[in-house]
């Protein structure tokens, strides 16, 4: 099977259940491929790992934007304070400084405190993404493995009546 997504694979197994031949006197069981809708849902099983993979990806790409944020808010601070150590020759411009210098701070702080909420929301909502995708699939997969199971039982039960008719 060539490489698909998951929610490609899931996508196929509705559309061959949804276009399998009915089952006569049984409009809500048809026949599937075994082989086909097992090679399916192994392709769906094997790429779990790898969306699990992409979130750990986001994560650490969150990890790293902090990070890169916390250092970005240093380099201001030690910048505001070098500019402030420069300024103290006078009394006006010392005092000129440290207010400036205090601004600074307080937008760093502001800043790093917008990126990491923004970089937390990001993230959450990434994560809520891949977990209802991950959920919806397994909740597709379980209700194929489910319809599949009930019509190899209808199936086996129809061969039993056939069998016990011709007897």
């Amino acid at each position: 099977m060539n490489e698909q997504n998951i929610e490609d694979i899931i996508s196929a197994l509705y559309d061959m259940v949804q276009d399998a031949r009915a089952l006569p006197l049984g409009a809500d069981k048809c026949i599937l491929e075994r082989d086909k809708v097992l090679d399916m849902l192994d392709e769906v099983i094997a790429q779990l790992p790898m969306e699990l993979k992409q979130a750990r990806t986001i994560v650490e790409s969150r990890n790293e934007l902090i990070g890169q944020a916390r250092r970005e808010a240093e380099n201001m601070i030690r910048q505001a304070q070098e500019q402030a150590d420069k300024l103290i020759a006078e009394e006006a411009i010392y005092v000129e400084a440290k207010r400036q210098c205090q601004e600074m701070v307080a937008q760093t702080k502001n800043r790093l405190a917008d990126l990491r909420r923004a970089s937390n929301e990001y993230m959450d909502d990434a994560l809520r993404r891949t977990e209802e995708a991950v959920a919806m699939s397994l909740e597709d997969v379980r209700d194929t493995r489910a319809k599949f199971k009930s019509l190899i039982e209808a199936q086996e039960k129809r061969s039993e009546a056939a069998g016990e008719i011709e007897a």
